[in-house]
């Protein structure tokens, strides 16, 4: 293989700057997951004790609630994502 053939295969490979990463491969997924898994082990540890007098102060109803409201902030912030990285030239 040759120079320029290298550099040829190294420019199909790199991505464009219009392109935005998968959404399984940023950042802001990685953090919106563990803050679902932190979510439901909190909900499973708190509550339930002589401490809160078997109170439930953290049930999964509350777990679910901010499950959902964590989904909205990704899936929110994954349309500007986008929204944000169009290219608008049309012409």
């Amino acid at each position: 293989m040759t120079a320029n053939n290298t550099q040829t295969a190294r420019t199909e490979t790199t991505r464009n700057a219009d392109d935005i990463k998968i959404s399984t491969r940023t950042l802001e997924f990685a953090v919106y997951a563990a803050a679902v898994l932190a979510t439901i082990i909190t909900a499973a540890v708190v509550g339930d004790d002589r401490s809160e007098n078997g109170v439930d102060v953290f049930n999964a109803h509350d777990a679910m609630q901010l499950i959902t409201w964590l989904t909205v902030g990704l899936m929110v912030a994954r349309g500007l994502a986008k929204a944000g990285n169009r290219n608008h030239n049309h012409g």
